[in-house]
C-alpha cells in the first residue's frame, strides 16, 4: 500500500528555515504530480506549492520568493524548503501525491510552528 512519510516539521523562530520532506513508497506506479498543502486551525486547507511531473512549479502568493519545492524522482521524494518563516506559516503541512494510475494520496501531516 502507498505510504507517505513526512518529516522536517517542528518549532522555529520567525525568520528561520525548515525543509520538509515526503517520501512515497509502496507502489510501483509512476507519480504524476506532488505538492504541499497546509491547514491552520479554523481555516481551509490551502495549496502551498506544487510540482508537476515535468518539474514545473507554482506557489501560493503568501510563500512566493521564500519557498522552493523540488523532487527527487529516483527516491520518490518531494521537498519543501521554507525560508524567512513567519508566524502566519504556522499550520499542519500535508504532503500530496498524485499517482497517474492510482489517484490521490495524502500524508498524515507534520506540524510547523513559527514563534515570534
Amino acid at each position: 500500500q502507498v505510504q507517505l512519510v513526512e518529516s522536517g516539521g517542528g518549532l522555529v523562530q520567525a525568520g528561520g528555515s525548515l525543509r520538509l520532506s515526503c517520501a512515497a513508497s509502496g507502489s510501483s506506479f509512476s507519480i504524476n504530480s506532488m505538492g504541499w498543502y497546509r491547514q491552520a486551525p479554523g481555516k481551509q486547507r490551502e495549496l502551498v506549492a506544487h510540482i508537476s511531473s515535468g518539474g514545473s512549479t507554482n506557489y501560493a502568493d503568501s510563500v512566493k520568493g521564500r519557498s522552493a519545492i523540488s523532487r527527487d524522482n529516483a527516491k520518490s521524494t518531494v521537498y519543501l524548503q521554507m525560508n524567512s518563516l513567519k508566524p502566519e506559516d504556522t499550520a499542519v503541512y500535508y504532503c500530496h501525491v498524485f499517482y497517474s494510475r492510482l489517484g490521490n494520496y495524502w500524508g498524515q501531516g507534520t506540524q510547523v510552528t513559527v514563534s515570534s
